[in-house]
């Protein structure tokens, strides 16, 4: 359990918990949110402690447990009993930007009891001066959006590490005649190549054959395509990562998907993974009955 990091997400309404809780998902944290902190030190004595694919832990909580409060620095000292030291991170904003996001969300305050909004909120701000005041990190997103709220996560997740590669690159081979792939970021389409599907050798192949590659890969418009966007692929996966997406789907596409958007695929996988950026891929219609082409 010592090696277990464990954070616990705290603060003002409308501050932000719910994208920085994403944002440790996407990190890979065991997440839970609206988590009484009575139940915290009794979740490590179950089993769930033991398991080797759960070593990191987030739990948001805050004012909407009645008792969450008065039982947070009991609940801390629990913890530290068990050899268990979580940080808080207590988010913030000005009360003009909380008001304004709240009007944007049609949202209840948590804390609400007849008051207006802001009176809601200046009340929820006195009562968690206290906690923020002994918080182990404090972030003011007043002027943070999604994109840069999720990044400053990511660098304390990562002690300020940059360019840790969290996104998850997949490709996708598909025929146009079965749909296009509903989840796909970018799709190419291939069918400007010569294709394998009229040579009657090769025909009955696939993309992932010999032959069928070394026909799709010898026609200069493949190698001219090729270079070209590898190069855009160079440009464009580092502003991606950038922008902490989590996933960054790559669709190839052409008639059948059985042989040039298979072998494009491929190339594609080989030159993204010299980058150590592990991508999947999957070839979604190369089992099709090319006779239907």
């Amino acid at each position: 359990m010592k090696n277990q990091k464990i954070f616990i997400i705290t603060g003002l309404s409308g501050s932000g918990k719910s994208t920085a809780l994403s944002a440790f998902e996407d990190a890979g944290f065991y997440c839970v949110d609206n988590m009484p902190m009575e139940l915290v030190p009794k979740l490590f004595d179950l089993p769930v402690k033991e398991d080797p694919d759960i070593k990191e832990f987030v739990f948001v909580m805050d004012v909407r447990a009645r008792n969450f409060l008065p039982n947070y620095s009991s609940g801390i000292s629990l913890l530290e009993k068990k050899g268990l030291f979580p940080k808080t991170i207590f988010l913030k904003a000005d009360e003009d930007t909380l008001l304004n996001r709240f009007s944007q969300t049609r949202r209840h305050h948590p804390i609400s009891h007849h008051k207006s909004l802001m009176e809601s909120i200046k009340a929820e701000k006195e009562m968690m001066a206290s906690l923020e005041n002994n918080s182990d990190i404090v972030i003011d997103t007043t002027d943070f959006n999604v994109h840069k709220l999720k990044s400053k996560i990511l660098d304390i997740v990562h002690s300020g590490i940059k360019n840790k590669n969290l996104m998850k690159i997949n490709i996708i081979s598909f025929g146009y005649k079965y749909g296009m792939p509903h989840d796909a970021d970018i799709v190419i389409d291939m069918r400007f190549l010569p294709n394998p599907f009229f040579v009657p050798q090769l025909k009955d192949q696939d993309g992932e054959s010999k032959d069928v590659k070394k026909f799709v890969l010898s026609c200069d418009e493949t190698k001219t395509f090729l270079k070209k966007y590898f190069d855009i692929l160079d440009f464009l996966l580092p502003l991606y990562r950038k922008e902490n997406k989590a996933y960054l789907t790559i669709a190839v596409g052409c008639t059948g998907g059985r042989h040039r958007s298979v072998v494009i695929a491929r190339e594609m996988f080989e030159h993204i993974n010299s980058k150590k950026l592990k991508p999947g891929i999957i070839h979604r219609d190369i089992d099709r009955d090319v006779k239907s082409i």
